[in-house]
């Protein structure tokens, strides 16, 4: 997926530029970057891969580096990126949280028209730098933006850092979003004569996560709303233009790839898992002797469903941190497993002749579930059961790249569906519709698979409920199908 930080104030903002960016290290493996502007020295830039190590520790050692009162960074599961550009609008740099499903045929039209390329990866398009020549057509930064909008397939949102502030924009239709913050301080400084001088320091944040604020003292102060622009600077928010009336916000944000601590439009994702774990665990009438959570983010599930069914809590398996952190940093699908499979500790003595119930967020191919019941198993567990926080996921997503995937018959639901119907499209909508015989027979064959003593996933209006928004405003496109796959010229999405 990716994250990004931005920050402006009114004193040097490398420090928390640095903080910031880290806190949005679980979003993305591949890539992080940062930039920063200072009026003598002007913009800085560094990039580094993220796939053998941690930003951290890539960025630690040149931070002396950057100067300056704003900066951005960003962690990317994409392309190298920050860009900067010089362009008739002026010096900038950008970074995007994105994917653009039409990246070639706008590559195309753009060197059709005597455009050039420059940013290549891999032999691949940098969409990061297509974002950035569509913005250059703009007349302004909000025609350039708005450009990006009309022409994407997919979605796209970005933070731009301009001479004199910074720019954030949230994807038209909102599915990935951009939180700001505001940090005031109370300076004060006494002189040599004895005097004491006290001044005010104002500084402003965009994130893609609220958890980079606490830590560094910004209060969040509103979300970016979809299609909305504003201009940040150290003294303040401009609106350069107003939100979209129409939101379609990931729902996988509060299934997966939220920090706990951090809120989207408002809304809390540990406690949105936590509430889902309790509606399920009220309705199940499984017996069980324990409730575990699968780390990480099936913990809160796991902890709201223990407090539903009535089952303790307990923590029967285990996630070793200090070397194996993250399951998918591997450049290859097998090493990725295997890493799954070693950070994941089994608690034998708490596993032995117990019926379990292990809660996960979801199951993409299903190859670490596999792997980590025959564990459990071989551990003694007597029965292993499992639910999990959201619907199958039936349906591929055009809008935000959460898997590996490369295509839609990665996920097991399809292969499944293939065995059954002789192809992987036939009757989705009925396997993706909760209670009907092919929904049925489609997650009894998947816990046949995995070796489970039984299998349930949450309902699509139970995951909703505890989310609290409508459904109009959430994107359950994999879960059901559901989307709306561009900016319409009805003027149906403006406020």
């Amino acid at each position: 997926m990716g994250g990004f930080f931005g920050t402006i104030s009114t004193k040097d903002c490398v420090n928390d530029l640095f903080y910031g960016t880290d806190y949005n290290s679980h979003l993305g493996t591949k890539r992080a970057g940062l930039v920063t502007f200072d009026k003598e020295r002007g913009f800085n830039r560094s990039i580094h891969s993220l796939e053998r190590d941690y930003f951290r520790s890539k960025f630690e050692d040149e931070l002396q580096q950057f100067v300056g009162c704003q900066g951005l960074g960003v962690i990317s599961d994409t392309d190298p990126q920050p860009i900067i550009v010089n362009s008739h609008l002026g010096r900038y740099a950008v970074v995007t949280v994105a994917k653009i499903n039409n990246l070639r045929e706008i590559a195309d039209e753009l060197l059709a028209q005597r455009m050039h390329l420059s940013e290549m990866s891999a032999n691949n398009i940098n969409q990061t730098e297509l974002v950035a020549l569509l913005i250059n057509m703009g007349n302004t930064f909000v025609d350039g933006i708005n450009r990006v909008y009309q022409k994407i397939k997919g979605s796209c949102s970005m933070l731009i850092l301009t001479e004199d502030g910074i720019i954030a924009a949230r994807d038209f239709l909102g599915r990935t979003p951009i939180v700001i913050g505001k940090k005031e301080e109370e300076c004060e400084k006494r002189l040599q004569n004895g005097e004491l001088v006290r001044w005010h320091l104002s500084s402003y944040a965009a994130s893609s996560e609220t958890t980079s604020f606490p830590n560094l003292g910004f209060k969040p102060v509103r979300d970016v709303g979809p299609g909305e622009i504003v201009k940040l600077r150290a003294d303040g928010l401009e609106v350069l233009q107003p939100a979209f009336k129409r939101c379609q916000i990931c729902s996988f944000l509060w299934v997966y790839y939220g920090f706990p601590a951090s809120c989207y439009e408002g809304i809390n994702t540990e406690n949105v898992r936590e509430e889902n774990g309790r509606m399920m665990g009220e309705k199940d009438n499984l017996e069980a002797d324990l409730v575990c959570g699968i780390p990480d983010s099936g913990v809160g599930m796991a902890l709201g469903y223990a407090n539903g069914s009535k089952i303790p809590y307990k923590r029967a398996v285990l996630k070793y941190t200090p070397t194996w952190p993250r399951s998918f940093t591997p450049g290859s699908q097998s090493r990725r497993d295997l890493v799954a499979k070693m950070k994941l500790i089994p608690n034998e003595a708490l596993l032995r002749d117990q019926r379990v119930v292990f809660c996960d967020d979801s199951i993409v191919r299903g190859t670490q579930l596999r792997d980590n019941v025959k564990e459990f198993f071989e551990n003694g567990a007597k029965e292993v059961h499992v639910r999990i926080s959201c619907p199958p996921l039936v349906y591929g997503c055009p809008f935000i790249g959460f898997t590996n995937s490369k295509s839609d018959l990665e996920l097991i639901t399809r292969q499944i569906i293939r065995d059954f119907e002789g192809d992987d499209k036939t009757n989705l909508d009925k396997y993706a519709e909760d209670g009907t015989p092919e929904y049925e027979r489609m997650v009894a064959e998947i816990g046949r698979r995995l070796g489970l003593s039984s299998l349930k996933f949450a309902k699509l209006e139970d995951l909703i409920k505890s989310i609290g928004l409508p459904k109009s405003r959430v994107c359950t496109h994999c879960f059901d199908g559901s989307s709306y796959d561009h900016l319409q010229s009805d003027g149906e999405f403006f406020g």
